[in-house]
């Protein structure tokens, strides 16, 4: 898809996505009140003393497995130097300056731009406990950080200039010693062999390349060189997604995936005169583009499983302007809606200066685009099934159904296959917990020790001792699904999911009855006993049970109340929310109710209304 055009496309342009801050004109036409926000961000920056790294910094990754000692204060130095660039250019009177030298001064300085937690040349071997500084190395973070003082240096050239022509002949320096001369010369798993999988970081790592490379004027022959490889790179990148546009990765990951994808064809089709245009009406690319806004729930949550977490960042000018490319009013609207209804339209968390600059240049139209729709209200979401990933969703006026099918072999995967989420009202009520910070561990051999990533903490099955193994063989089996007015529903065959057990047959059936009921049917056979099938109910409020029947009652204070029926309530535990990033989607504790089966088969009722 790429390839072909890159091999045919000329140079016609240099990069002028977003004007520099000496046009004045231009950044004028940003609104006063934003820009004014921008100045006011910067100003609590001036005179700041940029955070030491040491070498012992790094080596603590290797030493501990915490990967944020270091990388906390290495994003720190890229959020304040894109505050002051934009502060900078927003003003334009140099109060900014001397703390933007000292911020890529310090940047250039560095002795790596690479995290530890990335520090190997081989893909998922031991990292080393120190940089090599004559063999640079390009993971998410250096490419990341070649973007971000390139932009930093386009955007306030002139003026940095007259302070000193040696800032640019700086910068210039290290991006083509440790960004364009690597990425060239060398080969980085993530740019892709037609063979090794890929994930988000060949559209991510190839997008700041784009970014650091036009930003400045190269010989031709290097730029087509660029250009060609990097269409390579992300045509293996496309060759791993469905033509159903779903993000294996999630939503969270989608900001990481699709919307990179999206900015690197921004830039290519800017510096080629347009020569990739027509990628944007290409169905794939469209359905790339509008995963976002199918896989939302509501407010601030999105349906999540593996890695991702439910709270998986708010819209922006990413994903409005990937809505106008591709021609989606529907995305348009649900991203400028989602931008308005956000508390940081500065983003001052992003390390990337590009997606700042983008936000700046189209706040005023986010601000105003389908807000009448808005105020009629946004079309609910057509209940959707993914075939590349086995991700159903289905949805009326107060429930939203989220199962996946699929495999345990997922990118950031998790042994999840055939849980299930549930909210209600546009809360939480089943649960998927997401993944705790990043450490050593996470990317290791010793993955699934972590309690997050094991099926029993999903609302899944147990067989004794014997939970979900990873690998694309553990897999759903029999997939059937049907979405209509009156219902939607999906079955599948969860047994080929565990490694051993007695357990020949095990079937999820989930329906969404529309204006009535959740009903999940489990129903098991083989040789072991009833009582040693338990089935995991993961949620995020405290449930009050009462035994009813033939089961017993959950019921879940501002949710209402589900019937376990053919269930044994064996126990609920709490489980605390201790760490930082469970807790950016978790702001108490959350349980684990635990049911055994009386016999063959198990029914949860999630019920409309109390009763």
């Amino acid at each position: 898809m790429f390839r072909e055009i890159g091999e045919c496309a000329a140079m016609t342009a240099l990069f002028d996505l977003y004007p520099p801050a000496a046009d004045r004109k231009a950044w004028k036409e940003i609104p006063e009140s934003y820009r004014e926000r921008l100045i006011k961000e910067g100003e609590k920056w001036l005179n700041y003393k940029f955070p030491p790294i040491y070498a012992s910094d790094f080596m603590d990754f290797c030493r501990t497995g915490n990967r944020t000692h270091f990388e906390d204060k290495q994003f720190k130095r890229r959020t304040v130097l894109n505050a002051l660039v934009l502060a900078e250019c927003a003003q334009y009177q140099g109060r900014f300056l001397d703390g933007i030298i000292n911020g890529i001064f310090l940047i250039c300085q560095e002795a790596a731009w690479q995290v530890p937690a990335h520090n190997s040349y081989i893909r998922d071997t031991p990292q080393h406990i120190l940089p090599d500084v004559t063999r640079p190395l390009i993971d998410l973070f250096a490419a990341e950080t070649g973007a971000v003082v390139a932009m930093a240096e386009y955007l306030l050239r002139d003026a940095l200039n007259k302070v000193s022509p040696f800032i640019s002949k700086m910068v210039d320096h290290n991006l083509e010693n440790r960004i364009l001369k690597p990425y060239l010369e060398g080969h980085f798993w993530w740019m892709g062999d037609g063979i090794s999988p890929m994930n988000n970081w060949t559209a991510w790592c190839t997008q700041n390349v784009l970014i650091a490379a036009f930003t400045r004027q190269l010989p031709e022959d290097m730029q087509s060189d660029i250009v060609q490889k990097g269409c390579r790179s992300l045509d293996y990148f496309l060759e791993e997604y469905g033509e159903d546009g779903c993000c294996d990765e999630g939503a969270q990951y989608y900001r990481h995936a699709g919307l990179t994808l999206f900015n690197a064809m921004e830039v290519l089709n800017q510096v080629c005169g347009g020569a990739f245009s027509a990628l944007y009406k290409k169905e794939k690319i469209r359905n790339i583009a509008a995963y976002i806004r199918k896989a939302h729930v509501a407010g601030p949550y999105y349906v999540n499983f593996a890695d991702c977490s439910p709270i998986a960042g708010r819209c922006g000018a990413r994903e409005y302007l990937f809505g106008k490319r591709t021609g989606d009013d529907s995305l348009r609207a649900f991203a400028a809606e989602d931008y308005r209804d956000c508390e940081d339209w500065l983003n001052l968390e992003e390390h990337n200066l590009m997606y700042r600059v983008q936000a700046a240049f189209s706040h005023k139209e986010m601000m105003e685009y389908g807000k009448d729709r808005a105020e009629t209200g946004q079309k609910q979401e057509a209940d959707c099934y993914f075939p590349s990933t086995g991700l159903f969703i289905a949805r009326d006026d107060r429930f939203c159904l989220a199962v996946k099918a699929g495999d345990n072999d997922d990118s950031h995967n998790h042994n999840d296959t055939g849980s299930f989420t549930v909210y209600k009202d546009g809360k939480p009520l089943f649960i998927d917990v997401g993944v705790e910070s990043y450490t050593k561990k996470t990317f290791s051999p010793e993955r699934y020790e972590i309690w997050t990533m094991q099926s029993q903490y999903h609302n899944l099955p147990s067989f004794g001792d014997v939970m979900e193994k990873d690998g694309k063989e553990f897999c759903a089996a029999d997939v059937k699904y049907g979405m209509g007015e009156e219902a939607s529903w999906i079955s599948m065959e969860l047994a080929g999911a565990y490694p051993r057990c007695q357990t020949t047959s095990y079937r999820r059936r989930a329906c969404l009855e529309k204006g009535g009921c959740i009903r999940i049917t489990d129903r098991w056979e083989g040789s072991g006993e009833s009582k040693d099938v338990v089935l995991s109910l993961m949620t995020c409020e405290k449930p009050d049970i009462k035994h009813e029947g033939q089961g017993f009652r959950m019921e879940l204070e501002g949710l209402g109340s589900c019937s376990i029926i053919g269930g044994i309530h064996v126990r609920t535990e709490e489980i605390p929310i201790i760490d930082e990033r469970l807790k950016t989607a978790w702001k108490h504790n959350i349980f684990r109710t635990l049911a055994a089966f009386a016999g063959r088969e198990v029914q949860i009722v999630i019920w409309r209304n109390p009763s």
